[in-house]
């Protein structure tokens, strides 16, 4: 919760000095928006290094993190003119990798510890995040745009995600010894969907390509 806050107010600052408007930071809704954008991406790259990082060093990865994900977000729609509404690309792909390279950098090859797993109550109660975000990732990812738009990202998301949740599941039976449903499954899988079509969210692709891409989500991320 402290890392969360830190990462807002800076990424209102990092953000704001790459969108000068006369020398000056605006903030408004866009800002605060784009901040929480911003700190999605670190708390994924924390994914990869619960466990094996400290509160100090979080601190200091979140610091770090925030100006290199900004460049690497102007650089992709200024220069290469990407387009990514529901920031598949800018948050969730790069939080993910950025995460890996501070994971394999703090890695010790001769120390195991079971800190770095999780358990059967962490497993429940990290079910009732999973459920939040399954709910309003259709807001997510149409969250900055607007008009028809926004309207095309509420409803490919929402295909995507119904698609992308009954795969999960049933591919998660499938694959148990047991045809048990897997916790780990269900919590990641389930909305797989949801990021998958995030780039793509406002584009006109038809309800059965929103469909396509939340099955193909949900069966390669089992």
């Amino acid at each position: 919760f402290l890392v969360a806050a830190t990462c807002l107010e800076w990424a209102v600052l990092v953000n704001g000095f790459f969108h000068l408007h006369d020398g000056t930071i605006y903030v408004d809704m866009g800002s605060l928006l784009g901040a929480d954008f911003v700190a999605a991406a670190v708390l994924i790259s924390y994914g990869a290094v619960l466990g094996k990082a400290t509160p100090t060093q979080l601190i200091i990865m979140t610091i770090l993190e925030i100006p290199i994900f900004a460049i690497n977000e102007v650089i992709g729609r200024r220069f290469f003119g990407a387009i990514d509404m529901g920031d598949s690309m800018f948050v969730h792909a790069f939080g993910a990798y950025f995460g890996l390279g501070v994971s394999f950098m703090l890695q010790r090859r001769d120390v195991s510890t079971p800190k770095e797993g999780s358990s059967y109550r962490s497993d429940l109660f990290a079910m009732i995040g999973t459920v939040f975000l399954w709910l309003y990732w259709p807001s997510f990812n149409s969250g900055g745009a607007s008009g028809d738009d926004q309207h095309r990202g509420v409803i490919n998301t929402y295909l995507a995600l119904c698609s992308c949740c009954v795969t999960a599941f049933a591919v998660s039976s499938l694959v148990h010894p047991e045809k048990k449903f897997n916790m780990v499954h269900i919590q990641n899988s389930t909305l797989a969907g949801g990021v998958a079509i995030g780039t793509a969210a406002d584009l006109m692709i038809q309800p059965w390509g929103s469909i396509l891409v939340g099955m193909i989500a949900g069966f390669i991320s089992v």
